[in-house]
């Protein structure tokens, strides 16, 4: 998934933003929908993705932040899920010379 937000500890970085990517992966119980083919007998992937928009929209000092709410939320909002794990990564990130980006995975 591919954000742009307003994430980091610098002032430029709340005014101007920048790319962030998320991916995520979580066990589930999906044995009904295994037979059933319905998506309301398991986790539906573009409430998933509402979530994290909605996360993501949300500003953070700290990735480690913003993960962690990421989870949270995703775990409040399907009970069915029983573990995540999350990846996100700042694209471009402003460290004083050039990188591609900066990434944070947590589990929970």
């Amino acid at each position: 998934m591919k954000f742009y937000a307003y994430h980091g500890c610098f002032k430029e970085e709340q005014a101007i933003g920048t790319s962030f990517s998320v991916s995520i992966w979580f066990d589930a119980d999906t044995t009904k929908a295994e037979t059933t083919d319905n998506v309301t007998d398991t986790v539906d992937y573009s409430k998933v993705y509402a979530v994290i928009k909605e996360q993501m929209a949300v500003p953070s000092h700290l990735l480690e932040h913003v993960g962690r709410r990421i989870i949270d939320c995703v775990k409040d909002n399907f009970k069915q899920i029983t573990h995540i794990k999350l990846k996100i990564s700042k694209l471009n990130p402003p460290v004083g010379g050039q990188m591609d980006c900066v990434s944070l995975v947590l589990e929970g």
